[in-house]
């Protein structure tokens, strides 16, 4: 890899460093859940159960509240960095994000940790729909994957942070046992404001604003061959967004007209469907595998470990794209993880479900699916969320997948709490007959409509759209040079 694509590499990591937050966040909230001292200082005791529990509908209010809060920020992104850009858009809510974790940090009840983090969730949703666009717009195509893929290696980074913390306090009954992690939240905001100060902006949104000179002086600090190489790399730019040219500023109804339809539902799905192929089990691993029958102390460690592995299966993850296309990760990745959730549910059912075998089957193929899934379909998904969407509607579109995920997610975590806890549902691995019909119905939906666009420019994409071609004509269409419809 030479120098200048290393630095194309380099920028778009920086943006994706905005995911840790969030799944620190979001996984330090599945874990609280599981720490004895959050449960003895905010639970109630529940008969055959040795520690307080969280109930139910607290449990499921406290992981909805974030993303309550990140689905009103997706929104605001779109708009927000229509206007002022990727740059200032992301350092807003990393500044706002600093104030928020105030609010968490001296909450003293469920209510007040329930508005924290709404009020976190804003500046996430900012993030979270900025990252996958900003990414594949500032690396050339052959690094797109790799670049946009780096989002899920950052969720499981986010991951493994907090898996690690939650283990060292494990066994401390005081109040600091989850005010520390809360606290080092601290650590992330600052510092990436004042990098991603001096990062460029994308030169794609600066032709959108007619700045061509900056959107030269983007491309050449982007690292491209040479400064002879930046005209025309604008020119190409506008060439593109020509094609897409209206009068109109862009608007969210917008995503639901003509060939945007196809775009927004393709990117829709995608992000609908990682809360559908047992990503919630990921999430809740550790509450998953205390009530699949594992004791306190090996339930965080498989945490860590399923954390860790995940982010090692995201690398090799970068290997399958450079090889295969994203349409066949996906699906081959969804099969495989379809089977392995109905076998979750198998293991359940055969025997006592508490019994040691029976409660390490549980484990282990709860594991393997975290890990799987990191594998294929979630960093996948990541690439055709980045390539999918118009140049002009770009924000608008990630913006409108993401609120998706959360709209998705929102019943799936009230769902996902009640099947889990013992004032619920209390069916363990059972839940993996429902997670698998749900993997099941996506798995055929993405079949049907999840075309190849490994390889392709964004001309060429736009292109293939606008011909309306099936989803499994795309990648033996050949599309001329000069081709402009």
């Amino acid at each position: 890899m030479n120098m200048a694509k290393l630095l194309d590499m380099t920028v778009g990591v920086l943006s994706a460093c905005t995911i840790i937050m969030e799944s620190y966040d979001v996984f330090l909230i599945g874990n609280f859940v599981a720490l004895k001292a959050f449960k003895n200082e905010f639970g109630v005791a529940v008969e055959g159960e040795v520690d307080k529990v969280i109930v139910t509908g607290w449990q499921s209010a406290l992981q909805v509240s974030g993303q309550l809060g990140a689905l009103i920020g997706v929104f605001l992104a779109g708009p927000l960095t229509s206007r002022i850009g990727y740059r200032w858009a992301t350092i807003t809510g990393l500044m706002l994000l600093n104030v928020f974790i105030f609010v968490f940090y001296f909450g003293n009840s469920l209510p007040v940790i329930f508005v924290a983090q709404l009020l976190e969730g804003l500046p996430w949703g900012i993030f979270i729909a900025n990252a996958p666009a900003y990414c594949s717009e500032i690396v050339p195509i052959q690094l797109r994957a790799p670049a946009t893929q780096m989002l899920q290696m950052f969720w499981a980074i986010g991951s493994i942070i907090v898996g690690a913390v939650t283990y060292v306090y494990n066994p401390v009954e005081s109040a600091s046992a989850y005010r520390i992690p809360i606290a080092l939240q601290w650590m992330f905001p600052t510092p990436l404001a004042i990098l991603i100060f001096f990062a460029p902006e994308s030169p794609w949104w600066l032709v959108r604003k007619g700045k061509l000179e900056q959107a030269a002086n983007s491309v050449e600090r982007l690292g491209r061959k040479s400064r002879m190489n930046a005209p025309e790399s604008v020119a190409m730019m506008r060439r593109v967004i020509e094609l897409e040219k209206t009068e109109k500023k862009p608007n969210h109804i917008e995503l639901f007209k003509g060939t945007d339809l196809r775009r927004t539902l393709i990117v829709c799905g995608v992000y609908a469907a990682q809360n559908l192929t047992g990503n919630l089990i990921a999430n809740q691993a550790v509450y998953f595998f205390q009530q699949a029958g594992v004791g306190d102390n090996l339930a965080f460690a498989l945490g860590l470990i399923t954390s860790a592995l995940q982010m090692i299966f995201v690398m090799l993850s970068w290997i399958l794209t450079t090889y295969f296309g994203r349409r066949s990760i996906y699906l081959w990745g969804s099969a495989a993880n379809c089977a392995l959730l109905f076998a979750l549910g198998i293991a359940a059912s055969v025997g006592d479900p508490k019994a040691y075998a029976a409660s390490m089957a549980q484990a282990s193929l709860g594991l393997i699916v975290s890990v799987l899934f990191t594998l294929g379909p979630a960093p996948a998904s990541w690439v055709v969320i980045g390539e999918t969407s118009a140049i002009r509607l770009r924000p608008l579109t990630t913006g409108m997948g993401r609120a998706t995920y959360y709209i998705v997610e929102i019943p799936c975590i009230f769902l996902a709490s009640y099947m889990l806890n013992p004032t619920g549902g209390n069916l363990g691995g059972k839940c993996g007959y429902v997670w698998g019909g749900t993997a099941l119905f996506c798995l055929v939906v993405a079949w049907w409509g999840l075309p190849e666009m490994k390889g392709r420019s964004y001309r060429e994409i736009d292109i293939m759209f606008r011909r309306r071609l099936p989803a499994r004509q795309w990648k033996k269409t050949v599309i001329d040079v000069n081709d402009d419809e």
